[in-house]
């Protein structure tokens, strides 16, 4: 079979943490082609979505005592050409957030995708559909108290309701533009006027959970059940535990609790084509659900073991040939 994955640069990505490199190297290792393109490579021809693309051979990493290794190199390129995505079996839109202008047409471009011939992990409707942040207003019995608004006095009112929350920007990612707020803060104003760009933009808050000092745990959900999780633990002075502002990771066990929230989650994730999804989740509630390109994969596999690439290029794989 022939795989394609739409990624930042390659040249960019950190082989021993990037999850879509996780996912490449397990189909390569299962005996398929792995090609890759950009974002800015697809256009349509005659309403068929096309991609300059170029095939992709991998050096897999190592396991050490307590880290991965990668080669250097760890990739190298074949020619780049021009075709139709309906000849690869699996499409993974990867580009990582935020989700722009340009991101938001890349969508569109992947509607002309032939869904018969292909499948587009995950569907760019659902990838319309499903801010990473706002995505989780419908599940309201699993979040903690959140409101959406770019009105400061708003926003007042919900942080003097509060001990402590936090203010998130729509389109961030891996953290950034993350705020901790507290109702004596004298730079409330200031935070609210430069993260709401004067109060043209919403911003998500949501009340402070104690329990994120112990961890924002990542669980990785595979066709709407969960198949690994790892912790991420912030150190330092900062509040946030995401791997990307240097929180440390951990090996964890998912919760009964947690899987309930899963299953609650499973018939909307995949009714909206949701397939391969990161949930974070703080002591028990739901803060986010990332389906752009979420990552954990390396983490869990070294902490547990396991080869989560492979679960899930295996499920592709099912479902490329049940339509055949």
């Amino acid at each position: 079979m022939k795989f394609a994955f739409i990624i930042d640069p390659i040249d960019r990505l950190n082989p021993v943490h990037d999850t879509s490199v996780a996912l490449m190297e397990a189909s390569q290792e299962l005996g398929h082609e792995v090609w890759i393109t950009e974002m800015n490579q697809l256009t349509v021809i005659n309403s068929k979505t096309c991609a300059k693309t170029q095939r992709v051979n991998l050096s897999p990493i190592q396991r050490r005592e307590n880290h991965w290794v990668a080669s250097n190199p760890w990739y190298s390129l074949e020619k780049t050409v021009l075709e139709p995505l309906e000849l690869m079996d699996a499409v993974f839109m990867r580009q990582d957030p935020p989700v722009t202008i340009p991101y938001l047409y890349a969508t569109y471009l992947l509607d002309y995708i032939n869904p018969q011939k292909t499948l587009v992990i995950n569907s760019p409707q659902g990838l319309r559909a499903a801010n990473e942040k706002i995505y989780a207003l419908q599940f309201t019995k699993v979040i903690p108290e959140t409101i959406v608004s770019q009105d400061k006095q708003v926003i007042r009112d919900f942080l003097d309701s509060q001990e402590a929350a936090v203010l998130k920007p729509l389109g961030g990612k891996a953290g950034e533009g993350i705020l901790f707020l507290e109702p004596t803060d004298k730079n409330f104003n200031s935070l609210i006027e430069i993260s709401t760009k004067q109060g043209q933009e919403p911003v998500m808050i949501q009340s402070y959970l104690p329990a994120a000092k112990e961890g924002d745990k990542r669980i990785i959900i595979l066709n709407g059940k969960p198949i690994g999780a790892v912790n991420r633990i912030p150190t330092g002075q900062d509040f946030r535990g995401n791997m990307a502002v240097g929180g440390r990771v951990a090996q964890t066990e998912i919760t009964q609790k947690e899987y309930e929230i899963c299953e609650q989650l499973a018939p909307k994730l995949i009714e909206d084509g949701l397939y391969f999804v990161g949930i974070d989740v703080i002591g028990g509630y739901l803060t986010e659900i990332n389906v752009t390109s979420p990552t954990g994969i390396r983490e869990i596999d070294f902490f547990d073991h396991v080869n989560l690439g492979k679960k899930v290029i295996e499920w592709v794989i099912d479902q490329v040939t049940s339509k055949k």
